[in-house]
């Protein structure tokens, strides 16, 4: 199973390093029809909502882009250490923003059917806020 969860991931790979807007169809080859996805804000269960999500993922910001750099797989998991880089208009004046995280991969039928992604959401969204940001900066520093 090793080597075969070796050439989805690779897939998956392919597919997020190259993923926007106007490619989301693509996702149909990668997730099963009954894919739970789960990160630090949303949950959704089913590719119709999980389509639904990136459409409104990629409509709300202006670039988003996935560099995975590095993964592990044994038996029809598979783990994936990435970079995400984006622009939301209304985050840090529109520059882009950068967030470590890793991705949890579980493969049935050749197929993504748990996909649970695990990041810092205070990075992500909440120290991209003109005040917040820096109240929570101070915070982490502190800790």
């Amino acid at each position: 199973m090793d080597e075969q969860t070796s050439e989805l991931t690779d897939k998956f790979v392919a597919m997020y390093q190259n993923l926007d807007k106007n490619n989301l169809s693509g996702l149909e080859e990668l997730y099963h029809h009954d894919v739970v996805f789960e990160d630090p804000a949303h949950r959704v269960e089913g590719y119709q909502q999980l389509l639904a999500y990136f459409s409104r993922l990629f409509d709300a910001v202006g670039y988003c882009s996935f560099n995975i750099t590095e993964h592990l797989c044994c038996g029809d998991t598979a783990y994936l250490q990435w970079t995400m880089t984006f622009q939301h208009p209304k985050l840090q004046s529109g520059k882009k923003r950068s967030v470590k995280g890793c991705s949890h991969i579980v493969f049935t039928e050749g197929k993504v059917i748990f996909h649970r992604d695990y990041f810092d959401l205070g990075e992500m969204i909440y120290e991209g806020i003109p005040l917040l940001g820096a109240i929570v900066r101070k915070i982490k520093a502190r800790l």
